[in-house]
């Protein structure tokens, strides 16, 4: 299932606690809008949409944290920057993505930065959907129900959006 063992690792991760979940496989993507239009039956507000970004955190120096949203919003940098206790905030390079997500592509870089060692900030508003679905790699989406990601993904929730 998909271009990059990541799809499979949720995939068994999911079946190991018993959740429920479904699988498209589809042509390579990059952006939410692109696979908003291949997963029938979900919106492009159901999608998780994860960013990895860089933030120089007083005291830590400078280190990579995931922010997921739903699909159709963007963050608001201001807001993660006070959130994260950040002086700066980037957008992470594709060569840094590839790098911490052991050669995911971004656009295919699925909401769980726990499996790749990476905080996770979510915004509320990705709970407001019973299910949410993202992408697992550039050819592959998963859908699942947004308390079983917030159980599994251990985010710190907080208005990013």
């Amino acid at each position: 299932m998909g271009e990059h063992p990541i799809s499979q690792q949720i995939i068994d991760l999911l079946k190991s606690h018993n959740y429920w979940y479904e699988t498209f496989e589809h042509e390579p993507v990059r952006t939410s809008e692109e696979a908003a239009v291949l997963r029938p039956g979900y919106t492009l507000q159901q999608g998780a949409k994860a960013i990895i970004v860089r933030a120089k955190v007083s005291g830590e120096g400078k280190k990579f944290v995931m922010l997921v949203m739903p699909a159709d919003r963007r963050f608001d940098g201001t807001k993660a920057k006070a959130i994260l206790h950040s002086k700066d905030l980037r957008f992470a390079t594709e060569e840094e993505v590839e790098s911490i997500t052991d050669g995911v592509k971004p656009g295919g870089v699925p909401p769980f930065g726990n499996l790749f060692g990476l905080s996770v900030l979510t915004d509320p508003t990705l709970y407001k959907n019973e299910k949410i679905i993202f992408n697992a790699g550039r050819t592959c989406s998963i859908a699942i129900k947004s308390t079983d990601y917030k159980q599994l993904a251990t985010p710190l929730v907080a208005e990013i959006v």
